[in-house]
């Protein structure tokens, strides 16, 4: 917290002098504040048509399926962007049909396309976004992580959609640190963010806050890390050590088990039926808010979502009860639940919930 707001101490600091950015070493490394806004569509397409002319593709046959490209009425900038690059750029369109072609092996290292320091970086920062987007839809998050990572947010036409897949590859591979800074970003930062965005990633922000290191629910999350890998034909070193981390963390809970018995029955043994611990197997005096072995003093603290702002609590037991009873609860009751769920939440968080549940009682009524 004391980190964010230095950051943007010094951000409105940078926007009283007359600057946008603070500069870190020079003014190609400088790191910007404030707002990622989208390119509007023009400016794309520009930006788009002399990059096609700058390689060279000026015949007329091309340029007349550029002009068709740009004038689809769907798809979105970036996806006419993808077209472009594909049609002015016979390694890129291989690119992007083998990231899409569930059928064609995933890759296992970052395209040198992406690192060629000489190409052009708003081709190679688009591309990498377009590319990164089909890698994650095939579940290919390593690949599509590192090609993210060597480009920023505000190099693409689309932060948001940066963000916003970055987070997905992150959360994936149980990166929650690097998930969580992410997600704030687009939730904080990011303009224009679609609602599903949003919400898919206030959802990660919800689940990601019930993950603890050692539990069932942590190796369930690694076998399913397993699953995909080996889905993929991926299948060594580093799916190896999964395996082995997840027998380790096995056996250990048998053992902790195993002992957990042996005291209960020494327990017995004593005329003691629990054997001086709690019906659930703690100790008396290690209940949360029981420093004293007596009466609580404090309630279990709920899941928390990091936010700027408001206390930021949520009940993930009564997100998943409301999730299920939703289409059953008439709307004075929905209204009452959700407010109930989202308060104390930041205004964007609280958003991203109610779009949620938005969504889902259109989807009931279908």
């Amino acid at each position: 917290m004391i980190r964010r707001i230095a950051m943007v101490m010094v951000a409105l600091t940078l926007v009283l002098l007359g600057t946008g950015h603070l500069l870190v070493g020079d003014d190609t490394k400088s790191v910007r504040f404030g707002a990622l806004e989208p390119m509007s569509l023009e400016a794309a397409r520009a930006q788009a048509e002399s990059w096609l002319k700058a390689v060279g593709k000026t015949d007329a046959a091309t340029l007349q399926k550029f002009q068709a490209i740009w004038k689809q009425e769907s798809g979105s900038v970036l996806d006419r962007l993808a077209e472009t690059f594909a049609l002015g750029e016979p390694a890129a369109a291989l690119l992007l049909a083998q990231a899409r072609n569930p059928l064609v092996p995933a890759p296992t290292k970052v395209p040198d396309l992406f690192k060629n320091q000489a190409g052009i970086p708003f081709f190679r920062a688009n591309l990498a976004l377009a590319y990164a987007r089909a890698l994650n839809n095939r579940r290919v998050h390593e690949e599509a992580l590192d090609v993210l990572k060597l480009f920023r947010p505000e190099q693409v036409v689309d932060p948001a959609s940066y963000l916003f897949h970055r987070a997905v590859a992150e959360h994936a591979l149980l990166l929650k640190d690097e998930a969580t800074k992410s997600i704030n970003r687009l939730l904080d930062d990011a303009q224009g963010t679609p609602d599903r965005y949003k919400t898919v990633s206030a959802l990660m922000l919800l689940d990601m806050q019930t993950w603890k290191d050692k539990d069932l629910a942590a190796i369930a999350r690694k076998m399913d890390n397993i699953e995909r890998r080996l889905d993929l034909a991926r299948g060594g070193p580093q799916t190896q050590k999964l395996q082995k981390d997840v027998l380790a963390r096995l056996d250990e809970l048998i053992k902790e088990l195993e002992n957990k018995a042996k005291k209960q029955g020494q327990g017995q043994g004593q005329g003691d039926p629990n054997g001086g611990a709690c019906p659930d197997g703690s100790q008396p005096g290690n209940q949360p808010g029981n420093q004293g072995g007596n009466k609580p003093t404090a309630p279990m603290q709920d899941s928390q979502i990091a936010n700027n702002g408001g206390k930021g609590t949520v009940d993930v037991a009564k997100l998943r009860k409301l999730q299920e009873s939703w289409g059953k609860l008439p709307p004075r009751e929905q209204a009452k639940a959700l407010q109930e769920l989202t308060r104390g939440m930041s205004p964007k968080h609280r958003e991203a919930i109610e779009n949620y549940f938005r969504n889902l009682a259109q989807a009931n009524k279908k």
